[in-house]
């Protein structure tokens, strides 16, 4: 029996002690804590882990108030962007008048190829001079009268059908003297290639006139000049039939059209420099004259008033 009792004694006493073991532990530990949270620099810590914002998907949008700036915003590279440029339809002012609103008639230059004929620029011709008396200055060419009478004839060969009419050529004779002159005749056979057979007056600007014939040098020239071309219908010209010439061109022509049938007509040239429309057509309509460096002008306007002179308002570029 009291084998027993002893035993339950000591197991109540080892109990006791777990017991105040596990106290005394416990104890330790609050005391623990209690010590660590009042040490300083605890509270900022815990301040600093509130402060700092959890990520999270939502999308933050700031709006701005104010007006903003109209300076240009740097881009990556540190340079200012360039301002973007207002497009035409935002571009304010005077309206600007269409190629086709014009009062004059339109000029383009033809890129076709235009044949010059035998009297081409930059070419240098070798002949004689001769004189004649011009008189009224008309000729075969049928500019009719004028008072300038710095003219001459073109010999058959380079007259060419009339395509040398209204060409400008400088003459140069052998003793140095040189005159400028405006073809407006034919000189017939026995007239050779290369010769020009000069007015009077104009024969006398480079020698004596007992001379009768020198030996000359001669080119084509464009010359300066105020004056603009005209239009003149040949007498008897009606809608039926025709006769078209140019006047006062700076530059030889090398062809003249008229609108009919929806396009652009070239007429045939006379030896007597007239352009002809055989059966009318075109006749009193637009017409198109082209130089020998291919320069075409559009004439409007034109009516078909015959032996009238009808001046244009336009010229060829000078070369």
């Amino acid at each position: 029996m009291k084998t027993a009792r002893q035993a339950a004694r000591q197991r109540r006493q080892r109990r006791r002690l777990v017991l105040s073991a596990t106290l005394a532990v416990t104890t330790v530990g609050v005391l623990a804590y209690v010590v660590l949270g009042s040490l300083p620099g605890r509270e900022a810590e815990a301040g600093h882990a509130a402060a700092t914002p959890v990520a999270t998907n939502q999308v933050r949008t700031t709006t701005t108030t104010g007006t903003p700036s109209t300076s240009a915003s740097p881009s990556a590279t540190g340079k200012p962007k360039p301002k973007p440029k207002p497009s035409a339809s935002a571009k304010t002012g005077a309206a600007r008048p269409s190629a086709t609103a014009t009062s004059k008639p339109p000029r383009s230059t033809s890129t076709t190829p235009v044949s010059a004929g035998r009297i081409r620029p930059n070419n240098t011709y070798t002949g004689v001079a001769t004189a004649y008396e011009a008189a009224d200055g008309n000729g075969a060419c049928l500019f009719g009268p004028s008072d300038d009478l710095m003219i001459a004839a073109m010999n058959t060969t380079d007259y060419e059908t009339s395509r040398a009419c209204g060409a400008h050529v400088l003459v140069r004779a052998a003793n140095g003297k040189s005159i400028t002159v405006r073809i407006t005749n034919e000189c017939p056979l026995p007239c050779a290639p290369g010769q020009l057979d000069l007015s009077q007056q104009a024969f006398a600007k480079l020698a004596d006139l007992k001379v009768g014939r020198i030996p000359i040098t001669w080119q084509l020239l464009s010359p300066s000049t105020t004056e603009t071309i005209s239009i003149r219908y040949k007498t008897g010209s009606s809608p039926h039939w025709c006769g078209i010439q140019a006047i006062g061109h700076r530059n030889p022509l090398a062809r003249l059209e008229v609108r009919a049938g929806g396009g652009w007509r070239q007429l045939p040239r006379t030896e007597y420099n007239y352009f002809i429309s055989a059966d009318g057509g075109g006749c009193g309509g637009s017409i198109r004259v082209t130089d020998i460096y291919g320069e075409q002008l559009t004439l409007n306007g034109v009516a078909l008033r015959p032996n009238v002179a009808q001046p244009t308002g336009v010229q060829f570029a000078r070369h």
